[in-house]
């Protein structure tokens, strides 16, 4: 009973503390969630999602994605608000917790497992509450889909990869970058999976024909197109982006020299990853690295990937902080090194013009690529 109470009273102050976060820091930004709420009662009023005079602050994601905010759009804004902020803090934790109880070993398990992954990525993490983003959302329905590829208790392997598929889908019904898996999918030859997602997807696409009628729902798709391309010729080179296409952007100021190079790159980072499956083939749970590698690539690819996306590396951080004495006495200097410029790349540390500089030159984008060296270093000597 003591042990129970201490547990309880844990859990209030911790729920204090995030309460006067968001009263008094968060709950009057939260700008990307007020986008999102405002495209649910759109939604609800059969409206178009995708008005020009919104600017910066168009919706940007398929339409089923407003259907998430349907319900918060009938409360009161702040209302909606407090809700949403813990929500994104039960995912955030969610993300920390179900990363630990899937690594590839069965050995017991570091508390600092549970501590250095949000410590490392607390500056995204933090700006995803600040801007009331669903990354955390997303990243841990992904989580949950690798949970039951590796799953061996209670559930037949169909069943597992039934459910796992259709995480995949309600992911991609979210925000399309999970289609990143479609082709990992495909390789391992995941076909329950990849029928179960891409049948909840369509599914998920025709829901808003209930609100506009089918030919208005076309009409809508069509919309979410055309702002999608155009937001994305727009910010290509914004300061925040963390893409692999808008480090060469950042670097060259050549839009078709930058696509040519970071397709190139992208084409060896494919490659790459097409040798770490091969050789995880006889590896037990070999999905859960090759999917923590897909999770960082994500914002990497997207040509919209914003800094903050980035907290989808946790699994990644995770899985490298397990094995960190599995590296060379001189890789873990460096990864080290690696941690502390993603920790502490912050605004208020660096200042404006070092800050500006920074992001300029893409380094974060460099760190994670590191990351991904990491990771993909263990498959090589096929530690996991």
């Amino acid at each position: 009973m003591h042990l129970k109470k201490k547990k309880l009273l844990l859990f209030l102050f911790a729920f204090i503390i995030l309460l006067s976060l968001f009263l008094l820091k968060v709950k009057e930004h939260m700008i990307d969630f007020e986008v999102n709420y405002k495209a649910g009662k759109r939604l609800g009023g059969g409206e178009s999602l995708y008005q020009v005079e919104d600017g910066h602050f168009m919706f940007k994601y398929l339409p089923s994605s407003a259907l998430l905010y349907l319900p918060l759009s009938f409360l009161p804004l702040n209302a909606a608000k407090a809700i949403w902020y813990f929500i994104v803090v039960f995912c955030l934790c969610s993300l920390v917790y179900v990363s630990n109880k899937i690594l590839p070993s069965e050995e017991k398990k570091s508390v600092y497992l549970l501590i250095l992954p949000p410590l490392i990525l607390a500056k995204f993490f933090l700006r995803e509450l600040y801007l009331g983003q669903i990354n955390a959302v997303v990243t841990m329905i992904l989580l949950f889909m690798i949970w039951f590829f590796i799953h061996d208790k209670d559930t037949m392997p169909s069943q597992k990869d039934t459910y796992a598929g259709l995480l995949w889908g309600v992911a991609t019904a979210l925000k399309p970058y999970a289609l990143i898996f479609l082709p990992y999918f495909l390789l391992k030859k995941k076909w329950k999976s990849l029928l179960s997602g891409i049948g909840f997807l369509l599914f998920a696409l025709f829901i808003p024909a209930a609100f506009y009628g089918w030919r208005g729902n076309i009409i809508i798709f069509k919309e979410w197109i055309s702002t999608l391309s155009r937001s994305t010729k727009a910010l290509l080179a914004s300061q925040d982006n963390i893409s692999i296409i808008a480090l060469f952007m950042k670097w060259t100021g050549n839009q078709n020299i930058s696509f040519l190079l970071s397709g190139l790159v992208i084409a060896i980072l494919g490659i790459l990853f097409l040798a770490v499956i091969l050789i995880g083939r006889k590896i037990d749970r070999a999905s859960v690295l090759e999917c923590s590698i897909l999770l960082i690539l994500i914002p990497l690819i997207s040509p919209l990937g914003w800094d903050y996306t980035l907290l989808m590396s946790v699994l990644g951080v995770t899985i490298i902080i397990h094995n960190f004495f599995g590296y060379s006495k001189f890789l873990r200097g460096v990864v080290v090194f690696n941690f502390f410029i993603i920790t502490f790349s912050l605004y208020d540390i660096m200042g404006r013009n070092l800050y500006a500089r920074f992001m300029s030159w893409s380094v974060i984008t460099i760190n994670f690529l590191i990351l991904i060296g990491y990771l993909m270093h263990l498959r090589f000597r096929k530690i996991c």
